[in-house]
């Protein structure tokens, strides 16, 4: 049956033929978009294998050869060297400070963040001289921020022994004590590098919507209690994340340490970045580096994924 327009005239179906017709240039016009949507990704897709996908395997394999920095012993070993690294006091030794430095600096990096961001947000004057002076060293080079450190705990010229002295405290070898090394690399490190997270704070406090602080003034909500009430369970999910993002940045920590201390002294700040560094391009010996990499990697993963069931669980809770 047809239908007449204003001028009665009458639409037809659409026959078979015109329907295949448009069929197929619906078809090629997927086709081309899909091949133009190919060719946009292929350049991350590309540099994305070989960058990462294909040396993550290879050096997966490698861990199981004696593959070494000359070219030799590329043959298969097993297990021999995951045997062998699980059996080695110096690994366990710089895992563990590894992980030392991760808990005194996570901790930090978390707290002193909120609280300049706390700080920021109570709509102090001059603002901007604020954000910039705490954000600016995060743009730092890690050579220039240990340089800068290197000379501040120098023991005879050092600005810290100087102003420690002021209070009659002995000048001390902060980084060639092995009781202080790791705890000046840490306070480096939060100096470094708390501005990031400084940031994320700062932009969370001020999507707090306003009334929330109006309404608890009313019900007579001192300052304190606004801030336990309703501003920290507000950036609860920040917290997450800023919680997350430091713990692995800090389980891979490297530059710093390498720069300000080599690991020393006597091993008591080398991490397992840089023994693996020492092993494999020091030693020579890529196989057994590479079985430590992984090793590594996969506490790395179990950490994350410990993170995530943690989450899910509290987000299923609320």
């Amino acid at each position: 049956m047809t239908t007449p327009d204003l001028k009665g005239r009458t639409d037809a179906p659409p026959t078979p033929a015109a329907r295949d017709a448009a069929s197929r240039s619906l078809s090629a016009r997927r086709r081309s978009d899909t091949i133009r949507g190919w060719m946009y990704m292929a350049p991350f897709a590309i540099a994305f294998v070989l960058f990462l996908v294909w040396p993550t395997i290879s050096g997966f394999y490698m861990s199981f050869t004696a593959r070494s920095l000359t070219g030799a012993g590329s043959e298969l070993v097993g297990l021999a060297n995951y045997s062998e690294a699980f059996g080695d006091s110096e690994m366990w030794k710089s895992l563990w400070n590894t992980v030392v430095f991760t808990v005194l600096s996570t901790i930090p990096l978390v707290v002193v963040a909120l609280l300049l961001a706390t700080l920021v947000n109570m709509n102090l004057k001059g603002q901007w001289v604020w954000r910039l002076s705490f954000f600016m060293p995060f743009l730092l080079a890690s050579t220039v921020v240990s340089q800068f450190w290197l000379w501040m705990y120098n023991p005879q010229l050092g600005l810290v022994n100087e102003v420690l002295g002021w209070v009659g405290i002995e000048p001390k070898a902060w980084l060639q004590d092995p009781s202080t090394a790791m705890m000046s690399v840490v306070v480096t490190t939060v100096w470094w590098t708390v501005g990031f997270n400084f940031l994320l704070y700062l932009s969370a406090l001020q999507n707090i919507p306003d009334h929330q602080y109006e309404a608890a003034a009313l019900d007579g909500a001192s300052t304190t209690r606004q801030f336990f009430s309703i501003t920290l369970p507000q950036l609860g999910p920040t917290t997450v994340l800023v919680s997350i993002l430091q713990l692995l940045a800090s389980l891979k920590v490297f530059d710093q340490i390498y720069q300000m201390t080599g690991g020393g002294p006597g091993g008591a700040t080398r991490p397992i970045l840089q023994y693996v560094y020492e092993v494999g391009f020091t030693g020579y010996r890529l196989g057994y580096a590479s079985a430590i990499s992984y090793i590594f990697f996969f506490l790395i993963v179990v950490v994350s994924v410990v993170n995530i069931v943690v989450i899910n669980r509290r987000g299923a809770r609320s």
